[in-house]
């Protein structure tokens, strides 16, 4: 399957289909690591930081949100999300891949934050991140540039 993705900043209009993505992609998760949230709560969260919110879309349908900060020295993952019908497909590590190779343009290392429990650690072991630390809640991971360039 060839793997076509494209990229646009979140508008307003998006806040539904963001809600469900949410709801699809982290409920689950969310309550193993005894986490309840509202609705309102999830639009707290999907609003928050929102200016770095980017709609991927799959032959130009949505199918996730990568909510990406660029610091002076480092990306970080704030929140990577794809709709479970197209998990497993290799689109999260075309995404991966893609922030990966932004961070190597402006030899930037990429940081994120995953739940304990969230299957994603797998995706990111696999694409070269480290666990750099955890607390009760999630484990704190890092790509960094020096590994990128190998």
């Amino acid at each position: 399957m060839t793997v076509r993705l494209s990229y646009r900043h979140a508008n307003i209009e998006d806040l539904s289909f963001l809600l469900k993505l949410r709801k699809l992609t982290m409920v689950e998760h969310l309550e193993t690591a005894g986490m309840f949230s509202t609705e309102k709560q999830h639009l707290l969260r999907i609003k928050e930081f929102f200016n770095d919110s980017q709609i991927i879309s799959l032959n130009d349908k949505p199918i996730g949100l990568l909510k990406l900060a660029m610091f002076d020295d480092h990306l970080h993952i704030r929140q990577f999300q794809i709709l479970p019908k197209v998990q497993g497909k290799g689109v999260g590590s075309k995404v991966l891949e893609d922030v990966i190779n932004r961070a190597l343009k402006r030899n930037l290392s990429i940081t994120l934050n995953v739940l304990l429990a969230n299957p994603a650690l797998e995706l990111y072991l696999r694409s070269g991140f480290i666990i750099t630390g955890q607390n009760e809640l999630e484990y704190q991971m890092v790509l960094n540039h020096i590994h990128l360039d190998n």
